[in-house]
């Protein structure tokens, strides 16, 4: 039976929504989105580029699709209107979508029937717009299936990766869209403290996951954490095997919620009584890595080096070579998917700009022991870095 809000523990019963202080993201400012990808189609001599169902459509039209095996595209050329490829079927859905976005109520829409070509659509849509040679970008999520498509129905033209475009415009975030995020973190932090309170004995970890979900659900967005207990903290993202918290039980939880479209990533690790002389140890190494992270983290600084500066801390204290212990990254690039570009890894030139936001993650998992991550979300500033959210204090009281 699931438990119904009158059965919240006191710490969530408490909490209040904050949905209101969330503001939608606005027409104008997808507008200025799409004025932004033509001028780096442009920068990157891309003639068009090409969008199907997942979150750069979203980013840039405001719709959101589903992807199936029918296409529905949206095309961008560098100059002129955009427009829409669609199932017949699905036209008015789809225009209803449009309408709503910056792509407006004059989108042309160039619907196919079941038995016919969607790719020569996009072809004739192109040619319309005096595109008929030249370089189609293909956002990084369309299925080879639609792109091969186009391919064949494109002879004149090639095909290339408007990667550039989609993270060029993504990677960097304005002053809404950090709002949007910090109020996420917020939001995820206050829900985890909660839970954290009503921990007892003998819980497993869906329950404490369900805890996660519900104190979300009184704060107004849908959100959730894995828990991981025990021996099986060791595995960054845990495993599927029941697991009951007792006295002395680390826990490692990591989730987060979406604000308006906008992620949070956050990890806590804590235990539930009184912690080992080796967890705190560990722990203590594992925070002053996130704190080496958050320290150099500024503009022109290659990402590669915020990933050396934490994994420095844990192999000097033991804890090496490389990714032995500590095996992932020490962060990735967030926004409208929890995972994006770029990445905090070593090997990765790419220079740190202002308004970049991250995870700041570092971990240390010990197999058959126990793990510690300490997980908060990183935003660059035009002088340094700050985290949307506190740091973790220690094991015992982690918020």
């Amino acid at each position: 039976m699931v438990p119904s809000p009158a059965d919240d523990p006191p710490a969530i019963a408490a909490l209040k929504s904050r949905r209101h202080e969330a503001s939608p993201i606005t027409v104008a400012e997808r507008r200025g989105r799409l004025e932004r990808a033509r001028s780096l189609m442009r920068a990157n001599a891309l003639d068009a580029m090409m969008l199907t169902g997942g979150t750069s459509m979203d980013y840039f039209t405001g719709m959101r699709w589903g992807i199936s095996e029918r296409l529905l595209a949206v095309i961008i050329p560098v100059k002129g209107n955009a427009f829409l490829v669609t199932p017949k079927f699905e036209e008015e859905r789809a225009l209803e979508q449009a309408r709503l976005g910056p792509l407006g109520a004059g989108t042309e829409v160039l619907a196919w029937e079941e038995d016919e070509s969607p790719y020569a659509l996009v072809a004739r849509g192109l040619r319309d717009r005096g595109i008929a040679t030249g370089v189609l970008g293909v956002e990084e999520t369309v299925r080879w299936q639609f792109s091969d498509g186009a391919a064949h129905a494109l002879p004149q033209m090639t095909l290339a990766s408007a990667t550039p475009v989609s993270a060029g415009c993504r990677m960097v975030k304005d002053a809404h869209e950090i709002q949007l995020m910090r109020l996420a973190a917020h939001v995820t932090l206050a829900a985890y403290e909660a839970a954290w309170k009503s921990l007892k004995e003998g819980m497993t970890q869906g329950d404490f996951a369900a805890l996660v979900s519900r104190a979300h659900a009184r704060l107004g967005f849908d959100g959730g954490a894995g828990v991981q207990v025990g021996q099986y903290s060791a595995l960054p993202h845990g495993s599927a095997t029941p697991q009951v918290v007792r006295e002395g039980s680390i826990l490692l939880i990591d989730g987060g919620c979406r604000v308006e479209g906008y992620s949070s990533d956050i990890s806590r690790t804590f235990v539930l009584g009184k912690p080992t002389q080796k967890m705190k140890d560990v722990f203590e190494i594992v925070h002053r890595a996130q704190t080496a992270a958050l320290k150099i983290a500024r503009p022109g600084l290659p990402c590669g080096d915020v990933d050396a500066a934490a994994r420095k801390v844990v192999v000097d204290a033991g804890y090496g070579p490389g990714y032995k212990y500590f095996s992932h990254r020490v962060g990735h690039g967030m926004g409208m998917d929890g995972h994006e570009w770029p990445y905090l890894v070593k090997g990765n030139l790419l220079p740190l700009q202002p308004h970049m936001t991250f995870s700041d993650e570092p971990g240390i998992y010990i197999p058959g022991e126990f793990g510690v991550r300490l997980e908060d979300d990183l935003h660059i500033l035009d002088d340094g870095a700050e985290l949307f959210t506190p740091q973790s204090a220690s094991l015992e009281r982690p918020f």
